[in-house]
C-alpha cells in the first residue's frame, strides 16, 4: 500500500507528523516522548446533519454499534480487551462527524488500534445487538427529553433552522430509531465509513511509523470490493447530503419556540446567527464569547449571578459549523425571573453590539483562550481531538502555538465589528418552561 507522509509541525510540544495511504485514509499523529500513554481515534466525515428524514439518527446508531461486534470480536470482547489493560473507549457523535477513540497505556497501543480499526473495518451489525441498543437510544432520547438545557438547545436549531437538516436532534427520533432497519444501517456503514472519509489520530507516547504500520494491517481485513461498490464520490469535493460548503443554509432569521415540561426551572437559549467554521472573523468572535459568557468573571454571569442571583448557571455559546454559525446564551433560572434574566442577556448584547468591549476585557478574553489552549497539551486526548479534527475539518494545520497567535492578534476593533454585525434582533429563542408557565 503506497502512502506519502510529511512532517506538519516539529515544535516544542511534539513532532506532528501527517500519512495519507493511496486509498485517501489519512492519518495524524503527535509524538510527546515524555508521555506514558497515548489516545488514539478514528474520525469517520458524517454526522446527523449529512441523513435523510427515514435515516435520522443512523450516525448515533453506528457509534452504538460498532462497539457491538466484528467478524473477530464479541461485544464483550471489544471492552474487555481494552478494560483488562486500564484502557478507556468512548465515541461521540455531532452534526458533522463521527469520533471512536480509545485512551491507554503506551505499552498497550498496539492493543488499542487493532480494536478500533477491527471495529471500523469489520463490524457485522448484527441484528439482535441492533434491536437491543434501539432500546438503549430510545432511553437516551427520553433522557434527553428530561435534560432541559440540552433540549433548550434543540428547540434554539429548530426554531432558527426549521425543517433544514442541521435542526434534527444527533439522536433522531423514536419514531425513526424504531422503524430503522439492520439493511439501512449496514448499508449507511459502508457507504459513509470508507478509508477516504476517515482519519486516524494518535498522540502520546507512538512512534508514527509503527502507528501507520498498524493502521496498514488494521485496514488489510477492509473488504476493498465492497468498499467500490458501495461508493458514491471521493473525499476531494465531495458534496454530501445536507451540506454545502462554502455556500449558505436556507435564510436563518428570528424564531421562537417554547416546550412546556415538568420541570421547576425556566431554561432559555438565546442567539443570533453566527459564522461557518472558516470565516477569519471566527477569533473575534471565540474573544466575544469569552468575555459575554466564558467564565466566573464574564459580563453576564457576574451581572446575572454574582450581582443579581438570578440563575446557577449562564453562559455564551459559540457553534461553527462547515456553512453557517450561531452565537447565543444559555441561563436556567426560575420562572418568575425569566421575564427579567431575558431582558438583561438581551441588554448587554445590545450593549456590546452598540460599543464594544473595553480593551482590559478583549486581553482578558484572548488570555482565557490561550492559557486553555497550551493547557490542553498536558493531556494526550486533548492533542488528539484537536489535531484530527483540524485534519478532519480543516485545509490548514495550525500548531499549539499558532492557534494562540490567532487569538492574540485579535483587536478591540474587531471584536466591536462583528458585534455590531451579529448581536442583533431579531434572536433566536428556544424555551423550555414548566407545564403552568404562561411564558
Amino acid at each position: 500500500m503506497e502512502s506519502h507522509t510529511e512532517v506538519l509541525d516539529a515544535g516544542r510540544y511534539g513532532t506532528v507528523r501527517r500519512t495519507v495511504l493511496d486509498s485517501g485514509l489519512r492519518i495524524v499523529t503527535e509524538e510527546v516522548p515524555a508521555a506514558r500513554s497515548a489516545c488514539v481515534g478514528v474520525y469517520a466525515d458524517i454526522g446527523s446533519r449529512d441523513e435523510s428524514p427515514e435515516l435520522a439518527g443512523a450516525s448515533h446508531f453506528l457509534e452504538h454499534l460498532l462497539f457491538k461486534g466484528t467478524k473477530r470480536r464479541s461485544a464483550w470482547q471489544i471492552s474487555a480487551e481494552i478494560e483488562a489493560v486500564g484502557g478507556d473507549s468512548n465515541a461521540l457523535t455531532t452534526k458533522e462527524h463521527t469520533c471512536f477513540h480509545t485512551q491507554i497505556s503506551d505499552r498497550d497501543l498496539p492493543l488499542a488500534g487493532d480494536v478500533l480499526c477491527d471495529m471500523i473495518t469489520s463490524s457485522v451489525i448484527d441484528e439482535r445487538e441492533l434491536d437491543v441498543e434501539r432500546g438503549v437510544i430510545i432511553e437516551e432520547i427520553a433522557m434527553r427529553e428530561d435534560e432541559p438545557s440540552d433540549l433548550a438547545a434543540e428547540l434554539f436549531d429548530l426554531a432558527a433552522l426549521g425543517e433544514h437538516q442541521l435542526a434534527r436532534p444527533i439522536l433522531g427520533t423514536v419514531e425513526s430509531v424504531t422503524a430503522i432497519t439492520r439493511e439501512q444501517v449496514y448499508q449507511f456503514y459502508r457507504e459513509y465509513y470508507q478509508p477516504s472519509r476517515l482519519v486516524v489520530a494518535a498522540a502520546g507516547s507512538l512512534k508514527h511509523d509503527e502507528l501507520v504500520e498498524l493502521v496498514m494491517q488494521g485496514f488489510s481485513a477492509y473488504d476493498h470490493a465492497d468498499h467500490e461498490r458501495n461508493s458514491t464520490a471521493g473525499f476531494e469535493g465531495e458534496k454530501r447530503p445536507g451540506r454545502h460548503v462554502g455556500g449558505v443554509v436556507p435564510v436563518i432569521s428570528g424564531g421562537r419556540v417554547v416546550r412546556h415540561k415538568d420541570t421547576e426551572q425556566a431554561h432559555l437559549t438565546l442567539g443570533v446567527p453566527g459564522l461557518h467554521r472558516y470565516d477569519e472573523r471566527r477569533s473575534a468572535l471565540a474573544v466575544l464569547g469569552q468575555v459575554l459568557g466564558g467564565g466566573m468573571s464574564s459580563r453576564l454571569f457576574q451581572e446575572i449571578r454574582e450581582r443579581r442571583g438570578l440563575a446557577y448557571a449562564v453562559n455564551a455559546f459559540v457553534d461553527c459549523y462547515s456553512d453557517t454559525g450561531f452565537f447565543g446564551v444559555y441561563a436556567g433560572c426560575s420562572p418568575a425571573k425569566l421575564d427579567e434574566v431575558t431582558d438583561l442577556v438581551v441588554g448587554e448584547l445590545e450593549r456590546v453590539a452598540k460599543h464594544g468591549l473595553s480593551h482590559d476585557e478583549v486581553a482578558r478574553g484572548k488570555g482565557m483562550i490561550s492559557g486553555a489552549t497550551v493547557l490542553d497539551t498536558e493531556d494526550p486526548s486533548s492533542r488528539m481531538s484537536r489535531i484530527g479534527y483540524r485534519e478532519l475539518c480543516y485545509p490548514d494545520y495550525l500548531s499549539v502555538d499558532d492557534e494562540p497567535a490567532r487569538i492574540n492578534a485579535v483587536t478591540s476593533a474587531d471584536v466591536a465589528l462583528v458585534a455590531a454585525q451579529l448581536l442583533v434582533a431579531p434572536y433566536i429563542v428556544g424555551l423550555v418552561v414548566p407545564v403552568d408557565s404562561v411564558n
